[in-house]
């Protein structure tokens, strides 16, 4: 049974690419926040009893009432890197947390479905992540002009975010990584410093990270298909 797990949604990120003067978590997707629709999916989740959100001061407020209905919201200010932001947000994460699940504000399509299948995942092997196996054929370059060789994708995962990881195994990560002046990319890396193994649960190829506004309007489609069927 899962239970005492914190949620992290990462929400401090400035996104260029989306062409709008607002970051990409609170622009709007069919009625509210990009955000809102991952923080309602974790509200709703049995055995999550903190939800910290990272996010700036600045968009804290537009939050304030989902934060007075629910008293499990707390906010942390975003670091300088991602891994910064992790650390802000598992500084308010409680003593007796059994689990950590780090999720990027910028996938608001993941489903409850995945979040349940990674949090069982995560309480049988430690740490787990969402991923799904790779489409795009991937070829490598030295120079950025001409290819090197063509990688096997048969191998590749695309790596999602919820990130579910237990919660002294993080923080042990942490130091690890602190102490030998590590940079990591994603959330699970860090488990993989440890040398310690990290389940890949099967995701769906749906769970965006909106990046482009090509990819708001793909994930309006998505969400109004998921209202039809």
């Amino acid at each position: 049974e899962i239970k005492n797990v914190a949620a992290i949604v990462l929400a401090g990120g400035v996104g260029s690419r989306m062409k709008s003067d607002v970051p990409k978590q609170f622009l709007n997707l069919k009625g509210k926040p990009v955000l809102e629709h991952s923080l309602e999916l974790f509200m709703a989740i049995e055995g999550i009893d903190q939800i910290i959100l990272v996010i700036d001061e600045r968009f804290r407020e537009q939050f304030k009432e989902l934060q007075k209905s629910d008293q499990r919201l707390k906010f942390a200010s975003p670091g300088r890197e991602r891994q910064d932001s992790v650390l802000n947000g598992l500084a308010l994460v409680d003593d007796h947390t059994s689990f950590v699940c780090i999720h990027d504000a910028a996938r608001p399509l993941v489903t409850t479905d995945c979040i349940h299948r990674v949090l069982r995942d995560a309480l049988e092997h430690g740490a787990a992540v969402l991923g799904v196996p790779m489409k795009a054929t991937v070829k490598e370059s030295e120079d950025g002009k001409f290819v090197l060789r063509t990688i096997d994708r048969s191998k590749l995962w695309e790596i999602q975010t919820p990130q579910v990881i237990r919660a002294e195994l993080l923080k042990s990560g942490f130091e690890k990584v602190q102490h030998d002046g590590l940079e990591v990319t994603d959330d699970v890396s860090i488990i993989e410093h440890l040398g310690l193994p990290v389940k890949i649960t099967m995701g769906e190829y749906t769970n965006l990270k909106l990046t482009t506004p090509d990819d708001m309007v793909v994930a309006e489609q998505i969400l109004k298909s998921r209202e039809n069927s």
